[in-house]
């Protein structure tokens, strides 16, 4: 063996016989406090600076007027806020579904807490859009079954809340039991299938409502429940939507 090999097989050696197994005994982390303290980068601020500007001003357009303050706490089973939030999913959504199928949306369900800001007197700009409606939920048609309709006029009933509905009609009894339903002023059939426009996140079952989950047919618009606000704010002049009659519970 020549000296060469002797010092390769000795560094070998050496190193498996001081090869220890490591392992872990303690995690320390440091917080870091992101406040007013730490000092901006002034490259990067001037960068991004046009870019703000440019997004702060879109959003700020006016684009409408609203006649009152509405919001969600204003009714008991529908709130002018959620009626009209509901027509307009109706009204903007529908034009696409028709485009794309030829057929028309029967009715729409909405869920109470998705609205997440009121809508003030005055100016409507897009950025009312996004304080209304801040997620990126998207318009979805769901084709129910009549006995899915069944379960969603149960969970109407049952929930005793005003989630935003439009081209439905609920009555309930001071029990909150079903006296009438009827979808675009006709009497349900729950024997035919009905498309319903909703949001993608209850269709997934969010807020418990699992009666979409088995639908037969499922088509997705690509059009965010946000962007129908903004197109519908921008077509028209005021707002001044009302509490109504599409779901109530009859007086004595």
């Amino acid at each position: 063996m020549t000296f060469k090999h002797f010092l390769i097989l000795f560094l070998a050696l050496g190193i498996v016989s001081c090869k220890k197994e490591i392992h872990l005994n303690k995690i320390e982390g440091k917080r870091i406090e992101i406040n007013d303290s730490l000092s901006s980068d002034v490259d990067i601020e001037a960068y991004i600076k046009p870019y703000r500007e440019h997004v702060n001003n879109d959003l700020d357009s006016i684009i409408a007027y609203a006649l009152d303050t509405y919001s969600k706490r204003d009714g008991e089973l529908n709130t002018a806020i959620g009626n009209l939030m509901a027509d307009i999913v109706y009204e903007q959504g529908n034009a696409v579904f028709n485009k794309r199928t030829g057929k028309d949306i029967d009715f729409v369900l909405l869920n109470h807490g998705g609205i997440r800001s009121i809508i003030s007197k005055g100016q409507i700009t897009s950025r009312t859009a996004y304080e209304v409606m801040p997620f990126d939920n998207a318009i979805v048609v769901v084709d129910l079954k009549g006995e899915q309709v069944k379960e969603l006029l149960d969970y109407l009933a049952e929930a005793k809340r005003a989630h935003p509905i439009s081209k439905l009609e609920l009555i309930l009894d001071n029990d909150y039991n079903i006296i009438s339903s009827k979808v675009k002023d006709n009497a349900i059939d729950f024997t035919k299938n009905y498309y319903v426009a909703t949001n993608d996140y209850l269709y997934n079952g969010g807020d418990r409502m699992n009666f979409f989950k088995t639908n037969d047919s499922l088509y997705v618009l690509d059009y965010k429940v946000r962007n129908a606000l903004i197109d519908y704010f921008k077509k028209v002049d005021t707002l001044n939507p009302k509490i109504d009659n599409r779901f109530i519970k009859q007086a004595n």
